[in-house]
């Protein structure tokens, strides 16, 4: 069983992540993007999978947010490991077998490394994933890799999960869009959602052009 996406609407896209694949959340200076990452995390938990996660900064702060927004007990943190870091090295041997990778700040961690370093990661990661039964998934920002590095990402990742706004007549609008995802499947089209810091919204009526 993968990890399910527990959002209602998308739920109905991409019931789960998939079996053991190497996910990429991507999007702008959107925070929405922690928040859907931070609700895969709690749902680890919840299963009672291990969960490493690995930030850049603010642990404290990301304790704080999954505990409120988790409202979860003393017990379900026992298979959590947050750690923050300044570098990349050594992603394999945090990866829990069987559990969960979340890393949230990868492009930043990873900035100073060209594309075939990047490269030689994420195949290991991705050989990993299948070895030990694990999902990984990596929050990047978009703007901070050159197109070529971007490129390996995207080409590497089993799913891609993109998060993107735009000023419209009605002011800011928020859509997501999956261009590519597990077993060569893709969602060719703009998810409208909605996003006020404490709740994500999926609304697939809406249009998003």
């Amino acid at each position: 069983m993968g990890l399910p996406v527990e959002l209602p609407g998308l739920d109905t896209i991409i019931p789960t992540l998939g079996e053991s694949p190497l996910v990429v959340v991507e999007s702008g200076s959107d925070p929405a993007k922690s928040f859907f990452m931070r609700g895969l995390v709690l749902t680890a938990l919840r299963k009672g999978w291990p969960v490493s996660f690995l930030v850049s900064r603010d642990r404290a702060e990301l304790m704080r947010l999954l505990k409120a927004e988790g409202n979860l007990e003393p017990n379900d943190l026992a298979g959590l490991s947050v750690q923050e870091r300044e570098t990349i090295g050594g992603l394999r041997k945090l990866m829990p077998a069987g559990g969960l990778l979340a890393v949230d700040s990868f492009s930043f961690l990873t900035l100073d490394l060209g594309a075939t370093d990047l490269s030689a990661i994420l195949k290991e990661v991705r050989g990993a994933c299948r070895e030990m039964m694990s999902t990984v998934l990596l929050g990047t920002d978009r703007g901070m890799y050159e197109a070529r590095a971007e490129a390996v990402a995207v080409h590497l990742a089993d799913g891609v999960i993109q998060f993107h706004s735009k000023e419209g007549p009605e002011g800011l609008m928020r859509f997501l869009r999956i261009p590519k995802w597990t077993e060569g499947r893709f969602v060719d089209r703009n998810i409208y959602y909605e996003f006020d810091g404490k709740r994500l919204a999926i609304d697939l009526r809406r249009r998003v052009l």
